[in-house]
């Protein structure tokens, strides 16, 4: 299949440019989910919003199903997000992200639909499923009724690297919160009578292993919070972390030493400390020789694509998905630097993204 063979180039793009201009932090994807609504409609699918707010489509087909995912939120709180494409490559003006962690997802779903519909193209039935609130922890997702769902495998589109690349590993996190509790004193005139809250967490938080752990395994302290005044002791200090890893032994001996290491702390000053730990998404393993992951490998083959099996480090839908017993893969949509002001994606990876996804629909 040779590149923009089938897939409209300048259509994709448009869709892709409307859909960033939409704003959609996690919790208000209803401007959005609005649209492509009337888009799926109007493409003579079947659409309906679960109480959750996820969009759910159905195009007929013949054989065994497939699911398609994106998600409809984008991360933090950037809104009027104005998109610039400069040599075939978007990116932001700079002050916002891009977005296009998942719209490109959305984009290209969208365009794959359209190109089966208006050429006429032979495939199965495709459940579609744009999730919400993805990005605070997979919401949307794991509120989804996966009995609905006939079709057995999924191909999310929610990713990044080079076109091709399928992530068929992805970790266990657990989330931890802690509340240090310590005691307030005035800090000039009776210092020695406070328990300081603050030292405490830093102190927990400097005996625990973060970062890159080894190679499955990986830990983070994000938040912290605490105080009342300058003048004031802190009684009180909250802080928030997380741990991930592919092996959920090596998973649970990282969250008992952040744990151990807090109330070690809270012992050693005379503080006290509530500890809360919960599973957030868990991991999944896909077997190269799985049907799913031949059938993609085959398909980016056909393209003259490179495929690249991935083990990551980052969660999606597709670790729901998977816990769900559906086999999913997450494709790359060629996205770049997400999350972040500098974040790109070229439209020709787009395009090839879209045409991975068209060739592993087609298989017979």
């Amino acid at each position: 299949m040779p590149a923009n063979f089938t897939i409209n180039r300048d259509r994709l793009l448009d869709t892709f440019l409307t859909l960033v201009q939409i704003d959609s932090p996690s919790g208000e994807e209803g401007a959005i989910a609005d649209y492509l609504a009337d888009r799926l409609t109007a493409l003579g699918l079947a659409v309906h919003r679960d109480s959750a707010g996820n969009l759910i489509a159905r195009m007929d087909g013949t054989g065994e199903p497939i699911l398609l995912n994106a998600h409809l939120d984008t991360v933090g709180q950037d809104r009027g997000i104005r998109p610039v494409v400069e040599d075939g490559i978007v990116r932001s003006d700079g002050t916002t992200i891009l977005g296009g962690d998942d719209k490109s997802g959305v984009a290209i779903i969208l365009e794959v639909l359209q190109t089966l519909q208006e050429r006429g193209l032979s495939h199965p039935p495709l459940e579609i499923a744009l999730t919400v609130r993805e990005e605070i922890g997979l919401l949307g997702s794991k509120a989804l009724d996966m009995s609905q769902f006939r079709a057995r495998q999924a191909l999310v589109l929610d990713s990044g690297g080079p076109i091709g690349s399928a992530v068929v590993s992805a970790p266990s996190q657990d989330g931890l919160r802690a509340v240090i509790h310590g005691k307030a004193a005035h800090a000039g005139v009776n210092p020695e009578e406070g328990i300081n809250a603050i030292a405490v967490a830093s102190e927990a938080i400097t005996r625990m292993p973060r970062g890159r752990i080894d190679e499955e395994t990986t830990a983070n302290v994000g938040l912290i919070n605490g105080g009342t005044a300058p003048n004031i002791v802190p009684d009180r200090v909250e802080i928030r972390g997380e741990a991930r890893s592919r092996d959920d032994d090596k998973l649970a001996a990282q969250i008992q030493t952040m744990t151990r290491a807090l109330q070690e702390a809270a012992d050693r000053y005379g503080a006290s400390v509530e500890i809360e730990v919960t599973r957030s998404f868990s991991a999944y393993t896909l077997d190269e020789n799985s049907p799913l992951v031949r059938r993609v490998v085959r398909a980016a083959e056909r393209l003259d694509l490179i495929p690249v099996l991935v083990s990551s480090g980052g969660g999606s839908d597709a670790n729901v998905f998977n816990a769900g017993g559906l086999a999913a893969i997450a494709l790359s949509t060629g996205m770049k630097d997400v999350h972040t002001p500098q974040e790109t994606i070229a439209v020709d990876d787009m395009v090839r993204s879209a045409e991975l996804v068209l060739a592993i629909i087609q298989q017979k």
